[in-house]
C-alpha cells in the first residue's frame, strides 16, 4: 500500500479516536453525578419500605422510580406486563399532542356529542346535549383526566386512531405497551384484548416526554397541564395539596395503578406503582399511596438537604 495512502488512513483513524474521545469527555462533564454514599444509604431505606409493602400486598405488583435530576432508577419487577385500566390514557393523550405538534390536527377541533358515542362511566359526557353540545378535543382531554371519562376517550381513540397510538409506542421503543381496545369494551377484554404496559415502559414515556423528547416546549408543557389536573388517585393521596402531580391512575377489578411526574422542586421523579391480581383493591390503593409517600419523602429531603445532607428550613436560625 502506498505510503500516502497510510499516512492517510491513520490520519482518519486519528482524528476519529480524537473525536470519540472528546465526545467522550463532553459526556462526562455534562453527566449528572451518581448519588453520593449517604444517597445511597436513602436509596437504601427506600427500597426496604416499597419491599416490606410488596411483602404485605396480598397481590403481584410492579415499582418503578426514577430521579429526574441524576437518573438513579429504582426497580421491582418493573419489566412484568400489567393490564393498565385507565392509565393506558397516558399513551392516547400523549398521541393526540404529538398528532397536534404535526398539524395533523388541532386540539381547538370541534367535537359535536354523538349518542352512539356514550358508554358507562362517562360522567360529564353522559350529561351533556347530543347533537347540541360541542366541546374542544382539548376539552375531551381533559375529561379523560381528570374525571376518567371513557365516552371522552373513545371519541379520542376514533380521532387519533388506534394503529396510530401503538406505532407511536412502538417507535419510543416499548414492545410491551399496547393500546388494544376501547374502554368499556367488555368483549374484548375476555377475549384478552387488554391494555398492558410494564412500570419500567410507562416511566420511560413518561421520561422522554419530561425531557422533551417527543414534543415541543409549548406542547410538552400543556401536556402536563392538562395531565395534572386534579383527579381522585393514589399517588397524590398523602402528599402535600400544592404539589404539582401529573398522573393517571387506573382501576379494574384486580388491578390498581397509578403513574405519574411528581414536580418536587428541584427533585422531580417519576413513580409508576402497578398492581394486579390483587384479593383486596383497597390493599393496591393503599400500597400505591404508601410507596408514594415514602419516595416523596426522600426526594423532598434531597431537594431541600445539601450535599453533607444539612437541611436549613425557613425562619431555622440554629447553627
Amino acid at each position: 500500500m502506498p505510503q500516502k495512502r497510510i499516512a492517510a488512513l491513520l490520519t482518519t483513524a486519528f482524528l476519529t479516536l480524537a473525536s470519540l474521545c472528546l465526545a467522550a469527555a463532553a459526556s462526562a462533564q455534562t453527566s449528572p453525578p451518581p448519588p453520593t454514599e449517604k444517597q445511597q444509604v436513602l436509596w437504601m431505606k427506600l427500597e426496604k419500605s416499597i419491599l416490606d409493602v410488596d411483602r404485605g400486598l396480598d397481590g403481584v405488583m410492579g415499582v418503578a422510580i426514577v430521579d429526574l435530576t441524576d437518573g438513579h432508577k429504582y426497580l421491582l419487577h418493573a419489566n412484568d406486563v400489567f393490564p393498565q385500566a385507565s392509565s393506558i390514557k397516558i399513551c392516547i393523550l400523549a398521541e393526540l399532542y404529538r398528532q397536534a405538534q404535526q398539524g395533523k390536527l388541532k386540539l381547538t377541533d370541534m367535537y359535536t356529542v354523538n349518542a352512539a358515542d356514550l358508554v358507562q362511566d362517562s360522567d360529564i359526557m353522559g350529561g351533556l346535549t347530543p347533537g347540541v353540545t360541542q366541546i374542544t378535543l382539548r376539552d375531551l382531554a381533559t375529561m379523560m383526566v381528570a374525571v376518567s371519562d371513557n365516552s371522552a376517550t373513545n371519541v379520542l381513540i376514533d380521532r387519533v386512531g388506534m394503529d396510530n397510538v401503538n406505532a407511536f409506542l412502538t417507535a419510543q421503543g416499548l414492545r410491551d405497551t399496547r393500546l388494544r381496545r376501547k374502554m368499556m369494551d367488555l368483549k374484548a377484554a375476555v377475549e384478552g384484548r387488554e391494555n398492558v404496559s410494564t412500570p419500567n415502559e410507562m416511566l420511560n414515556l413518561l421520561e422522554a416526554l419530561y425531557r422533551g423528547q417527543i414534543l415541543n416546549k409549548e406542547m410538552t408543557d400543556d401536556f402536563f397541564k392538562v395531565l395534572s389536573t386534579h383527579k381522585d388517585s393514589w399517588i397524590p393521596r398523602d402528599l402535600p395539596d400544592d404539589l404539582k402531580i401529573a398522573d393517571k391512575p387506573g382501576a379494574l377489578e384486580g388491578v390498581r395503578n397509578d403513574s405519574g411526574v411528581i414536580f418536587v422542586d428541584k427533585r422531580p421523579y417519576i413513580l409508576c406503582v402497578m398492581t394486579t391480581y390483587l384479593r383486596r383493591e383497597r390493599d393496591g390503593e393503599e400500597a400505591i399511596s404508601n410507596i408514594s409517600l415514602a419516595a416523596w419523602r426522600m426526594f423532598d429531603r434531597l431537594a431541600r438537604a445539601s450535599e453533607y445532607g444539612r437541611v436549613i428550613s425557613p425562619g431555622n436560625s440554629s447553627r
